[in-house]
């Protein structure tokens, strides 16, 4: 059900968080984009790349990786604002919408460059999560790297047993 729950963003930083920098482009998929997306390493991909700041600090990188076949079914998926429920609800509306997600959390020092665009201080780790956004058939639309500053962020799941 698209809209029933908030964002990441919104949820843990009581809607004080906004998008700074948003860049929209074509690139080649990596290995491990490629093998979620089930296409060719080097293929071409969306990729939308995003800074969310709290205040004036960025908290948070996000980079999306969208098959080109997907973003020709649900054009505003390529723009910088897609619109009312973003992405998602532009998926949904094309009959693409994700109906499972899958992350994976990995805790650890940031790379130099992660350090530099977060402006983290010496010795401060990230979060780095990757979410896998499945439309009911089990085919994946979408891979979200995103790399938090972990004094920012609490990660809360509640799941069925």
């Amino acid at each position: 059900m698209v809209g029933r729950g908030k964002s990441i963003q919104d949820h843990h930083t009581n809607g004080r968080l906004r998008v700074v920098h948003v860049v929209v482009q074509e690139a080649p998929a990596s290995e491990e984009v490629a093998e979620a997306l089930s296409m060719s390493p080097g293929a071409a991909v969306l990729t939308r790349a995003r800074r969310f700041a709290i205040e004036d600090r960025i908290v948070q990188t996000a980079t999306s990786h969208i098959p080109l076949d997907v973003v020709a079914a649900a054009p505003a998926v390529g723009y910088t604002g897609p619109g009312p429920g973003g992405m998602y609800a532009r998926m949904a509306e094309a009959g693409l919408g994700p109906e499972t997600f899958r992350e994976t959390v990995v805790c650890r020092m940031p790379t130099s460059a992660e350090a530099e665009v977060l402006s983290l201080p010496r010795g401060t780790p990230v979060v780095a999560v990757t979410r896998y956004a499945y439309t009911s058939t089990q085919r994946c639309v979408e891979v979200n790297e995103m790399v938090l500053d972990a004094g920012a962020y609490t990660l809360e799941y509640v799941f069925g047993a």
